[in-house]
């Protein structure tokens, strides 16, 4: 079985924006996927997924980590362990 993913959360500059690091590939090497609205992740578990939290508004997943962008007057503390659980449960 594999183990579940282990997932750490970092500030960036925008204070709008976190960077979910985790500890294996989130996409395979090279490869990356940028979702601009839900439409835009259609199709994708992952992408549906993060969407369907209230508050996020845009995906960015690359190497081992995936940033999250959320709307202005969403609170990070409601945010953080939705998505991570989300994260957790596509890996």
């Amino acid at each position: 079985m594999t183990e579940p993913v282990q997932v750490s959360v970092q500030p960036t500059p925008n204070p709008n924006s976190a960077k979910f690091v985790l500890d294996r590939p989130a996409v395979a090497e090279g490869e990356m996927k940028n979702y601009m609205s839900k439409d835009d992740a259609a199709g994708d578990p992952l992408g549906e997924a993060l969407f369907a939290i209230e508050g996020v508004e845009t995906v960015f997943v690359m190497a081992n980590f995936i940033t999250v962008n959320k709307a202005a007057d969403a609170d990070w503390a409601n945010l953080v362990p939705p998505v991570e659980e989300a994260i957790r449960a596509h890996f």
